[in-house]
């Protein structure tokens, strides 16, 4: 997949994303709070209130800075019924044109009065390293309309494609990009950071607490 860092996410999302922190951490004190003093009630509203406001102010700069990755290509809609034109099979039949929505940068790909499934499929899967890939299969009944479609588009998947990017819901079966290696870096540092402050930080807020 080809990205590029695009603009900031800017000072608004920055702010939220440092106040949701300073929440986790917030309501990690509130549990200790409780567990020390119930009926320290305005100590609690304190510990929810007060460091999502600090975590707003001191993390918000410094993750608005972050940028969004770009996708450097097609439009996912037109880049999907392109690809799979080939598998068109006439007015009133399965084609690109009816059979293919896209929300966004997912695609959604209607599986119903379709011939070749696996063809599609496998095409489909192709797309999948740049843009989540939804097939609608319903929920394969009996009763159904096409019982065995189901089982045989996720046959075909599971088969394909890892379980961490795959997943399924009543009627459609979903496949999302593999994470970026920066996007997974990234994940790995503020979550090594959390697992080492928050332990730290809670041990002295209860040794505070029982004062």
């Amino acid at each position: 997949m080809s990205l590029k860092e695009g603009e900031p996410v800017g000072i608004v999302t920055g702010l939220q994303a440092g106040a949701f922190m300073g929440l986790y951490l917030g309501f990690s004190l509130a549990v200790i709070s409780v567990l020390t003093d119930p009926s320290e009630l305005k100590r609690l509203v304190s510990l929810m209130c007060i460091p999502p406001m600090i975590g707003s102010i001191l993390l918000g700069p410094f993750l608005a800075r972050r940028r969004r990755p770009v996708f450097l290509g097609q439009q996912p809609l037109a880049h999907a019924r392109e690809k799979l034109h080939q598998f068109n099979e006439g007015q009133g039949k399965w084609r690109v044109l009816s059979h293919i929505k896209s929300d966004g940068m997912s695609i959604r790909i209607d599986m119903h009065n379709l011939t070749n499934v696996i063809g599609v499929v496998d095409a489909a899967l192709a797309l999948s390293d740049q843009y989540s890939v939804k097939f609608i299969v319903g929920q394969g009944m009996t009763n159904s309309r096409q019982p065995e479609l189901r089982n045989k588009v996720l046959s075909r998947v599971e088969e394909k494609v890892g379980i961490s990017r795959r997943s399924r819901s009543a009627k459609s079966i979903e496949v999302s990009p593999e994470p970026t290696v920066k996007y997974v870096d990234q994940q790995r540092k503020i979550n090594r950071m959390i697992l080492i402050l928050l332990p730290i930080v809670s041990f002295f807020a209860w040794l505070e607490m029982r004062r």
